[in-house]
């Protein structure tokens, strides 16, 4: 398996985690406890539950697929032929990662490094 962020089509890539998302839910409660302390506890709630998906999953992008680990245990497997759409919303500050199967539509926060995200997108599965 390698790691890089320059990824081939012929490699395995794990995505290394990206805590963003979470530090700033996080940061964003403090405040918010003070003022409207329910909706302060929401956020600090959502934003560990964030890291601690950051912490334990981990992403793959393989030849034909993009496979969710959690430890060592695949939890989930995505084939790119069945892949008819992605997206990553917003480009300047990436939080939300979109793709569409013939099946389902999925959408994910963005726990992992978003440049090699969607490097391994372009790269195996152009979008339509």
């Amino acid at each position: 398996m390698t790691s890089s962020f320059a990824p081939s089509s012929t490699s395995t890539v794990e995505l290394k985690p990206s805590y963003n998302i979470p530090i700033v839910l996080v940061i964003a409660a403090i405040p918010l406890l003070l003022v409207q302390p329910w909706v302060g506890l929401v956020f600090t709630l959502f934003g560990l539950f964030l890291m601690f998906q950051a912490l334990t999953l981990r992403l793959q992008f393989t030849v034909t697929n993009l496979d969710i680990y959690r430890g060592e245990k695949l939890i989930r497997r995505f084939p790119y032929q069945e892949w008819q759409n992605w997206r990553i919303f917003w480009n300047g500050v990436p939080i939300l990662f979109y793709f569409k199967e013939i099946k389902s539509i999925h959408f994910l926060p963005i726990l992992f490094d978003p440049n090699t995200l969607k490097s391994c997108l372009e790269q195996r599965c152009p979008r339509i």
